[in-house]
């Protein structure tokens, strides 16, 4: 593997920021919440002639954070040092708080950042940040509870059938449901590949135990993420330790307010 080397200071030259709303081909939910498009923020950091990438999913108004506050910040700073640019970003939004969109946008330019470095140098991103494995797992998420048993199966299987040996599925609108879906991937994608579900916080904490056992038993599932709020730690917790064996018990990716 080569090692990155260092190179003279590059300065960051501007930033480009673009928003696309991409419809999706029918009403989409998981246990909390229902769309019909997914709008996402690409960032373009330019710099030495080269361009990095970065994005983050969410609202327009991230764009607008970026090109009024974030992208005077980080002209003209170095584009092999991320982490001051970083800094000045932080610094940039003290008054408007650094968390929600604010943190999402200074997350796009990051991710444009580090890649505009990794181009510079001319190596690959994973080798500049430091990769400890060669190969990663992968897993095929989807399996919209808006979808008909016939869509899930047919995604799922598809995935399988191609050779992806875990898949995910989201559960938590239609709880009485749950099970008989669950059980009817398991039959579409057999017995070797694992199953993974994603309540999206959509159980309280007694439902999600007691669905957690129903999941293992009808479907073998291994993986449970957010039965409950991520926000109820204490929640997760009591779940995580008496979820059946064989199931792992996770938080998710978003968090937000519910009376317990």
């Amino acid at each position: 593997m080569a090692t990155v080397t260092s190179a003279a200071a590059v300065a960051v030259e501007g930033l480009e920021v673009g928003t696309y709303t991409i419809p999706t081909d029918q009403e989409e939910s998981d246990g909390t919440l229902t769309w019909d498009s997914t709008t996402i923020n690409v960032v373009e950091a330019h710099g030495g002639g080269e361009i990095g990438i970065g994005y983050s999913y969410g609202h327009q108004a991230i764009a607008s954070i970026i090109t009024s506050k974030l992208a005077g910040a980080v002209e003209g700073i170095d584009a092999m040092d991320p982490p001051t640019a970083w800094a000045a970003m932080s610094r940039i939004v003290r008054n408007n708080g650094e968390t929600g969109l604010t943190s999402m946008a200074i997350s796009a330019v990051d991710i444009a950042l580090w890649d505009l470095k990794a181009h510079v140098l001319g190596v690959p991103l994973a080798q500049l940040l430091g990769r400890w494995h060669e190969h990663t797992p992968v897993y095929g998420s989807g399996g919209f509870t808006s979808y008909s048993v016939d869509q899930l199966v047919e995604q799922l299987g598809g995935w399988v059938a191609q050779g992806i040996p875990r898949v995910k599925m989201k559960v938590g609108r239609e709880p009485r449901t749950d099970p008989e879906r669950v059980r009817a991937v398991r039959q579409a994608i057999g017995e070797e590949a694992e199953l993974f579900v994603d309540g999206n916080g959509a159980y309280g904490r007694k439902q999600a135990l007691e669905i957690a056992e129903r999941f293992r038993e009808v479907g073998g599932v291994s993986w449970f993420e957010e039965p409950v709020s991520s926000e109820d730690r204490e929640g997760l917790r009591r779940i995580r330790d008496r979820a059946p064996a064989g199931m792992e018990i996770a938080a998710g990716e978003y968090g937000y307010s519910l009376p317990y």
